[in-house]
């Protein structure tokens, strides 16, 4: 997998992707991340990228041309599957789309930045606008590392264990199970027996139960239908 990133800020970006799953991913070959530097792209040698909102009111917003032609270049080169645009009016980032977007050759993402893009933009080149939260953060970077973490961790050979990913909160529509390890007992607490009898069939029944209950305390909207 592709995974080119649009930013002002890349540097926002340099971290997230340096370490664990997402860095063994990429020494493994199994996905390279490019970021791409808006700025480059600036309409005068000031390094210009936004303007003054039309009609009024606070805040800047990113202009047109620039994010035209960095996706124009990159669109010259390679096919994308997704072109992305990170927004808090997006649609909520959920493990479904997640899943969808690992299938994917090449992913670009472009990460919003003051009070977001000229929605020309949207309308020319955007196929999928993304929300990690209903909340606003400075930029659309640290949303695209949360889409690019739960994206990578799902391709095939990036985790020891693939079925991991499998069973992890929300790929069934539960929660995860709790989970335990050693000590089998810990100031009192005892580990639930049934998981240390070896009766796979018993703990995967053990382990449903837990995870419809703890669904049906924690996210019951999760179970509706």
């Amino acid at each position: 997998m592709r995974i080119d990133i649009v930013t002002c800020q890349p540097e926002l970006l340099e971290s997230p992707f340096a370490f664990s799953i997402v860095k063994r991913a990429q020494e493994k070959g199994l996905v390279t991340i490019y970021l791409h530097q808006l700025r480059d792209f600036a309409i005068n040698k000031h390094g210009q990228i936004d303007d003054y909102v039309f009609g009024g009111g606070a805040g800047m917003v990113l202009r047109v041309e620039p994010i035209a032609a960095c996706f124009d270049a990159l669109l010259a080169q390679r096919k994308y599957d997704a072109v992305i645009y990170m927004t808090p009016d997006g649609q909520t980032l959920r493990q479904p789309q997640a899943n969808r977007f690992s299938l994917a050759e090449n992913l670009l993402i472009l990460c919003g930045h003051y009070k977001g893009i000229d929605e020309r933009i949207r309308q020319a080149y955007i196929t999928h606008e993304v929300s990690i939260g209903d909340y606003v953060l400075s930029g659309g970077e640290l949303g695209a590392a949360v889409l690019v973490d739960t994206v990578v961790r799902l391709l095939p050979g990036v985790l020891g264990n693939e079925e991991s990913a499998l069973s992890d909160s929300f790929q069934d529509n539960l929660l995860a199970p709790p989970v335990y390890t050693r000590p089998a007992e810990w100031r009192g607490q005892a580990v639930p027996e049934i998981l240390l009898s070896g009766n796979t069939p018993k703990i995967e029944a053990w382990r449903h139960d837990q995870a419809v209950e703890r669904t049906r305390l924690r996210r019951p909207d999760l179970l509706d239908g």
